[in-house]
């Protein structure tokens, strides 16, 4: 007799031949599975550690950031300083006036050269005059998401630093998000086409790559940190008649920006647009709080800072930059060919002499304000791991630094504990030397 359901007291069928093998691959597809999901396991130690997992893990936080930058913009206030009077600035263009002089906003006058009047006058239309707040702060997240892109891949290029690093570089500050979505200021606009150049750079497209940072120059001059460790590189790489030509695309841009301003005034748009003596205001230091207020704004203090900043380049150039000891060879007219595969820059000799470049002037800055910490704040992880530092000295100088700028308002301890890690650093990297191509090499192999 057939067998009887408990339930409908319809006999059950035999299980079929389909079902079965359904049964039998959901099987064999849990177990593989199990088995993937132990392997992984087996495998985060090296993922987290090994410098050539830098694809996996960077993929992998950038979509986090993508989920971060969105619920900070929706429920974290933003705080209003300088897009309105970006806004105001660029408007008086659009209304007709080209004369720098009489060009301001509520928190002062125009100080920026002509790239950020264009960018940001783009931004205006987008946002309707300024006035769409959210949307521009989505539009900053995908630039950060644009900037980040590029910083990993200059991580992946050069293969120094393990990945786990990146989850603070990522997750952990609070100060560079506010920044690009909760500040909407143009130094990470700046940055953003900085690091272009650099991956322009790193793929030996030197003429672009001209062209890319002198567009950053233009929006911030600040950006001008990285030339003396840019003229070196382009020297050792090229000669002097082709470093010529790169610098005259970096002089034909900002002139072609410019020329609306220069034809009005020429004076006014050097003296406002490129102010290296401009002063700043002590309320706002971060680096120099423990300072009385008469000796930060005195001009032999900051002639002092200059000398050294010189003198650290200098000595850099001389004793750590300096390429097989050729520095005199930098002036020939041209590299021989037979010369040219020896003289030819590794990825790390290119990030480490633009980042310790832009480095070096950072510690002997006049003032540091707080959005300035976009300057070099996606360097620090390669300078530290460039260093022989004990991880843990890394990461307490990581943590120190991020607490110094996340002090506000700044105060006598913050200021000394960043100077401290700014010179553990600074020492850590002379200290190591020169990142040869004999190095680099052996460290792929390895």
């Amino acid at each position: 007799m057939p067998a009887i359901s408990s339930s409908s007291g319809r006999p059950s069928r035999p299980k079929s031949k389909e079902s079965f093998k359904l049964s039998k691959a959901l099987s064999k597809m849990s177990r593989n599975v199990l088995k993937t999901s132990k392997e992984i396991y087996k495998e985060l130690p090296r993922v987290a550690l090994d410098p050539t997992y830098t694809w996996l893990v960077a993929g992998l936080l950038f979509c986090l950031e993508i989920v971060l930058n969105v619920f900070i913009i929706l429920r974290v206030n933003y705080t209003e300083i300088d897009w309105v009077a970006y806004m105001q600035e660029v408007e008086g263009v659009i209304n007709g006036t080209y004369d720098y002089m009489q060009l301001r906003g509520d928190t002062g006058p125009l100080v920026y050269p002509a790239g950020f009047v264009y960018v940001f006058g783009v931004l205006y239309y987008i946002t309707g005059h300024g006035a769409n707040i959210r949307l521009a702060q989505f539009i900053f997240a995908g630039l950060y998401l644009v900037m980040l892109g590029l910083v990993f891949r200059i991580y992946n290029r050069t293969l120094k630093v393990p990945p786990y690093a990146f989850l603070f570089m990522c997750l952990a500050s609070y100060r560079i998000h506010s920044i690009f979505v909760l500040r909407l200021f143009n130094d990470p606009v700046a940055m953003l086409f900085l690091y272009l150049s650099i991956n322009l750079f790193l793929d030996k497209h030197w003429a672009w790559g001209c062209f890319w940072y002198s567009f950053a120059v233009s929006i911030k001059m600040n950006v001008l940190l990285f030339a003396p460790g840019l003229l070196l590189l382009l020297l050792t790489e090229l000669g002097v008649v082709k470093t010529v030509a790169r610098l005259a695309i970096c002089a034909g841009l900002q002139l072609v920006l410019a020329i609306p301003f220069l034809l009005e005034n020429p004076v006014g748009y050097m003296v406002r647009s490129f102010d290296l003596g401009r002063q700043f205001f002590f309320i706002w230091t971060v680096n120099w709080r423990f300072l009385p207020e008469d000796l930060f704004l005195n001009r032999y203090f900051h002639l002092s800072l200059l000398g050294l900043h010189l003198a650290a380049l200098a000595m850099f150039a001389v004793y750590r930059w300096n390429k097989k000891n050729r520095l005199l060879g930098l002036l020939r007219l041209e590299v021989p060919e037979k010369e040219e595969e020896e003289s030819k820059l590794s990825s790390n000799e290119i990030v480490s002499v633009l980042f310790t470049s832009n480095f070096i002037g950072l510690c002997f800055s006049r003032s540091l304000h707080y959005q300035f910490y976009v300057w070099y704040y996606h360097t620090l992880n390669y300078l530290l791991w460039s260093t022989d530092l004990p991880t843990v000295v890394r990461l307490l100088v990581l943590g120190v630094i991020e607490m110094a700028w996340n002090t506000y308002p700044s105060t006598v301890e913050s200021s000394i504990s960043l100077h401290v890690c700014h010179l553990v650093l600074l020492v850590a990297l002379w200290v190591k030397g020169h990142v040869s191509q004999t190095e680099v090499k052996v460290k792929k192999v390895k």
